[in-house]
């Protein structure tokens, strides 16, 4: 019988800036909030570390802009502090083993980007932890979901996004989305297969 593996459950960027009523809302992101928190309590037994991601902007640059071309710079969101920059309140109960706050002075889109409380950055946090395989659910497929997913396998996890569990801005940012990710090696997976 093959051995489970050590497995990691990063939860991106949950927070009410990306859910309905937010700076930078996508629509049926306080479902993927409720969604991915019903998902952890049924199953927080399959992960050895659960760890949030979350924008925490303080002054990222260009990556603010009065003026966004949605690509490269947008409204801003997710500001260090304040309550839409907060985990959703779906995930109050979700007591991560690790929280990583990104982005405070860059774009961030990759959880790798981030820090916990004591500096560690992600990479650290999951190779302290000693997860052998990364799951990646939250907010949004085509962008932060995307990036920290290519960076853990970049990082030499073997990487799934529970697709069920995470909403692209739009549906052809999702498409070329999961391009990429299958390109790069990634499984994508509803959890509901697992």
């Amino acid at each position: 019988m093959t051995e489970t593996p050590r497995r990691a459950l990063i939860v991106v960027d949950v927070q009410p800036t990306f859910c309905e009523g937010g700076e930078l809302a996508v629509e049926g992101g306080d479902k993927v909030a409720a969604d991915v928190a019903a998902y952890v309590r049924a199953h927080r037994d399959r992960y050895a570390v659960v760890v949030t991601t979350q924008d925490w902007h303080i002054d990222p640059g260009p990556h603010f802009s009065d003026h966004p071309d949605f690509v490269d710079s947008w409204p801003p969101h997710g500001v260090a502090g304040t309550p839409n920059a907060a985990l959703h309140p779906a995930l109050a109960d979700l007591a991560p083993d690790a929280s990583v706050k990104k982005g405070q002075y860059a774009h961030g889109y990759s959880g790798f980007e981030g820090v916990d409380p004591a500096g560690r950055p992600l990479e650290a946090v999951l190779r302290e932890a000693g997860a052998e395989a990364v799951d990646v659910v939250g907010l949004v497929e085509s962008h932060c979901v995307k990036r920290t997913a290519l960076d853990a396998a970049r990082l030499g996890w073997p990487t799934r996004v529970l697709t069920d569990l995470t909403i692209p801005v739009t549906p052809e940012q999702g498409a070329q989305a999961r391009e990429e990710l299958t390109a790069a090696g990634v499984a994508l997976l509803a959890s509901a297969s697992l």
